[in-house]
This record gives C-alpha cells, sequence and structure tokens, in this order.
C-alpha cells in the first residue's frame, strides 16, 4: 500500500511518521509528476487552508486529485485538509477540492490560544480517541450520505462520506493510530 502525503505545506510530516511507525509506505506530493505515481490513498494534512489552496492551483494539483478523489481514490483530511474537502465554507465564497457534502466553519474554536485537547467517542472505535484542535474548523452541516463519526460538545469534529475521511483534530500529533488505520481500511 502507497499513500500520498500532500506536502505543499502544513503538518505532512507528521503524517508521514505515522504511517512509517504503522509500516505503511508513503511518498510526498509537491508537484503534479509526484501525483502520477502508482497511489492507494490521499492524505491531506492540516495547515492553512487558503495557502494549501493557492498552492494547490498553482501547482496544478488541484484538477487532478479532485478527478481521482471523485473517481473513487481514498482520502483522508486533518483540519485544514477537512476545509479544502468541503464542497460548503460557511460565510466564503471559494472553496478547494469540493468533494465532500459538508459545510465547515473555519477557526471554530477561536485562535492559536484556543487550541485543546480532549478525548471523546468516535464511532467505529471502541475506544475514546485522542483529540488535538489546533485553530480548527468543525462541520456545521452534512448533506445525504455523509456519516458523522464524532462530535465535540455537540459540534461534529469527524465524518465519512464513501472513501473520504475527514476530521478537525490533528490524529496524526497523538500516538493513537486508531484515525489512521480506520482511513487505511477505506
Amino acid at each position: 500500500m502507497r499513500i500520498g502525503v500532500l506536502a505543499l505545506q502544513g503538518a505532512f510530516i507528521e503524517h508521514e511518521q505515522m504511517l512509517d511507525r504503522m509500516g505503511v509506505e508513503s511518498f510526498e506530493i509537491r508537484q503534479l509528476r509526484d501525483f502520477n505515481q502508482p497511489i492507494d490513498g490521499l492524505i491531506v494534512p492540516g495547515g492553512e487552508s487558503t495557502t494549501l489552496r493557492k498552492l494547490l492551483r498553482d501547482t496544478g494539483l488541484l484538477s487532478p486529485i479532485r478527478e481521482a478523489i471523485v473517481e473513487g481514490l481514498p482520502v483522508f483530511g486533518t483540519c485544514a485538509g477537512m476545509i479544502l474537502l468541503a464542497r460548503r465554507i460557511e460565510q466564503e465564497e471559494g472553496t478547494g477540492l469540493a468533494t465532500m457534502d459538508i459545510e465547515v466553519r473555519r477557526n471554530a474554536y477561536g485562535r492559536q490560544l484556543g487550541s485543546f485537547y480532549t478525548e471523546a467517542p468516535f464511532i467505529g472505535i471502541e475506544q475514546p480517541v485522542p483529540m488535538t484542535f489546533i485553530r480548527a474548523p468543525y462541520i456545521v452541516s452534512v448533506g445525504d450520505g455523509v456519516d458523522v463519526l464524532a462530535r465535540v460538545d455537540g459540534n461534529i469534529v469527524a465524518a465519512r462520506q464513501g472513501r473520504q475521511l475527514v476530521t478537525s483534530f490533528h490524529p496524526e500529533l497523538n500516538e493513537s493510530e486508531a484515525i489512521h488505520r480506520l482511513f487505511l481500511s477505506l
């Protein structure tokens, strides 16, 4: 299994380290030629969603990645990655990849000082999942076919639609492999 990790900006190294601990091969995607190789899944990491969206356009990766996801490539978006995968961003016109039928609220938990850690139940995982939130978004609404997987304080922080998985939090910053294992099962 080969997992591509979008490495334009953000927390991509932590995802690579998690996959390495799990014995899963990964490679960085920085240019179109990186994406045009055998790939079994894609991780879109946290970072700054506006910057990531611009870099996806500038590198010519936006359309090919969107098409691959629509055609069934499994994808896992964390934090900014969730924003990029959302079809709608509250109070904004632009979107990124726009492949998942969710609406998100950017920086819903405030600025950097509003970052926090908690543990919460997650559908499909037996034990509560450690969750690190950093300037995190959350999902304000989901469309048909989207399964809500976790909530914190009543807010949707994880969801799945087909072979797309998103989290508001950063599972790559904790020791638990549970969320990455769920993604690999897609």
